[in-house]
């Protein structure tokens, strides 16, 4: 009997010891025996027992699930330690699990569900239901995200961009899962939308060009010039974000899912009455809104801007910056010069809005008026003189003076000297006024030789003798006798048979209005004294001498 029991047990042994037990590193099933001191004591079987920590049996941000008489899967790490116990862990287990689970989803491009737990350099850690992937930061949102705090903990779906088990490395994205879902949400909300339909959206986001608009999980753009028919210079003018308007759907373009939208277009145009209200050569008060190197824009109503161009701001500042000549936000009068319709165009005039200054010029100062001004310019030809209405007048060189050749009598005139001057001209197409110094108190050459002609006979006074003649003076007009016009009798051609202040009557030979001079001669005086005494007294046939004549004659004339 004590054979066959000692048999007995040797066959239990054997069998106990041909048994399959557990290798160590896989996964077992347990069971939950007993919960001490924050631990669960687990049977794996084969007479085997460990302890779990009850944190290993929590998902992230949730409080351990665990209890007595549950069946659990766990990590054999050793099959016993000093205590004689299993060395067993959950969180292997789970994460063997998960890797294996991971792994066909990641073949099958499936999402996986995870929840961020923790901070780490350039992104997030994300809990896979036991195994551990990175989320980098870039991949959280479709738009930065400055705070991840809100999704902390939260369950969510993931997408697995790589995975490298043996190295242990899991890299996710919860933005590829947006931008899927946030494409078939713009697909489906612009299937409903038209071209020309009219729409309410958030305004969520404001640039320099425009803003976006929230139509209700898809944006569109809304263009500066789409938001009002007036001139913006800043959509924060006009918008703020968060704020809800009305606007029209204008483009969509079915291939990039962009969608343009415009504000104005649901306001009335208010060029479709241009035409009516500011007719040609009308006159409107303006508001200038921008400045350019070629002129200044100004709006007649909102959404309704002309340009003056630099060429009609004003009558004589020609070279100068509009900017110069108004600013940003004056009020001003304008001529309504041009419209075009369909390039929607006003051109406007501001000059045209005062007169003409030498209109006003010519009206106030006929030709003879003397006038006062500043040299303004000197130039090789002439002085510019300012005049009255900011405009110039010209003295030509040849009007500076009556006696010194131009290039002379300008050298006494200097910048800013303030001189008199006579109007002899004013032209105003050509925008040019023509004035005359030497004009000043007349013409002192055509007073005095007014009465006289070629042939005249006058008496005048000798101021100087010289070698080659005198110099003799007539009504203040100055004039030279060569020797050779001193006598018709050579041996009386002699200037020092003259005194100064002699009085002596003389021909008139020749009147030079230019050189301003008159010829003179006292021997075709005599020759024609001679003539007209042979013509009264005899003829050459007569037989009487030249000298009975001439005695005749002077007898006559005594």
């Amino acid at each position: 009997m004590a054979n066959a029991t000692m048999e007995e047990f040797e066959a239990l042994l054997n069998e106990s010891l041909e048994m399959d037990t557990p290798d160590e590193g896989s996964v077992v099933k347990g069971k939950v025996i007993a919960i001490e001191a924050g631990q669960a004591i687990i049977d794996v079987g084969y007479k085997m027992e460990g302890r779990v920590e009850l944190k290993e049996f929590a998902e992230p941000g949730e409080a351990p699930s665990v209890a007595v008489g549950d069946e659990v899967e766990v990590y054999l790490r050793a099959a016993e330690n000093a205590r004689g116990e299993a060395v067993i862990s959950r969180e292997m287990a789970r994460r063997e699990e998960a890797w294996d689970r991971l792994e066909k989803a990641y073949a099958d491009d499936a999402r996986v569900e995870g929840a961020i737990f923790g901070r780490v350099k350039g992104g997030f850690t994300v809990d896979l239901g036991g195994a551990v992937a990175f989320l980098p930061g870039s991949q959280v949102d479709v738009r930065p995200v400055r705070d991840a705090g809100p999704l902390m903990g939260l369950k969510q779906p993931f997408q697995i961009l790589k995975m490298d088990r043996r190295r242990g490395n899991i890299v996710v994205s919860r933005r590829a899962i947006l931008e899927e879902s946030r494409a078939e949400q713009r697909a489906e909300v612009i299937g409903k939308l038209q071209e020309g339909d009219s729409v309410d959206g958030v305004v969520k986001n404001i640039t320099e060009y425009g803003a976006f608009v929230d139509l209700g999980g898809v944006d569109g753009l809304l263009h500066v010039t789409d938001m009002a028919w007036r001139r913006v210079n800043h959509p924060s003018e006009i918008l703020s974000i968060g704020e809800t308007v009305k606007v029209q759907v204008i483009k969509i373009n079915k291939d990039t899912h962009r969608i343009s939208l415009g504000m104005k277009q649901l306001q009335e145009d208010p060029w479709d009455l241009v035409g009516v209200k500011y007719p040609l050569g009308s006159v409107h008060k303006g508001r200038v809104t921008n400045i350019t190197d070629y002129g200044a824009f100004v709006e007649l109503e909102p959404g309704v801007e002309g340009l003056v161009h630099v060429s009609e701001m004003s009558w004589t500042k020609k070279n100068v910056h509009p900017g110069k000549i108004v600013s940003t936000s004056q009020e001003v009068d304008v001529m309504v010069l041009e419209i075009d319709g369909a390039k929607r165009r006003v051109s406007l005039g501001l000059k045209q809005t005062q007169r003409n200054p030498w209109e006003v010029f010519a009206e106030t100062h006929p030709e003879g008026t003397e006038v006062e001004g500043e040299v303004k310019n000197i130039t090789e030809f002439g002085l510019f003189i300012g005049l009255e209405g900011d405009i110039d007048g010209m003295v030509h060189l040849s009007d500076l003076s009556w006696d010194e050749r131009g290039e002379d009598a300008i050298q006494n005139y200097r910048k800013g000297d303030v001189v008199q001057a006579v109007v002899s001209e004013v032209d105003i197409e050509k925008e040019r006024i023509s004035l005359s110094i030497k004009a000043l108190g007349g013409d002192k050459f055509a007073d005095a030789v007014g009465g006289v002609k070629r042939g005249s006979i006058v008496t005048v006074e000798v101021t100087a003798i010289e070698d080659g003649g005198i110099e003799v003076e007539y009504e203040g007009m100055k004039s030279f006798i060569r020797r050779s016009d001193l006598s018709r009798d050579r041996a009386e051609q002699r200037p020092e048979r003259f005194n100064t202040g002699d009085k002596v009557d003389v021909r008139v030979t020749n009147i030079d209005s230019k050189t301003r001079r008159l010829g003179l001669s006292i021997k075709a005086r005599e020759i024609a004294e001679e003539k007209e005494a042979v013509e009264q007294y005899g003829s050459s046939d007569s037989g009487a001498s030249l000298g009975d004549i001439l005695g005749a004659a002077l007898k006559g004339d005594n």
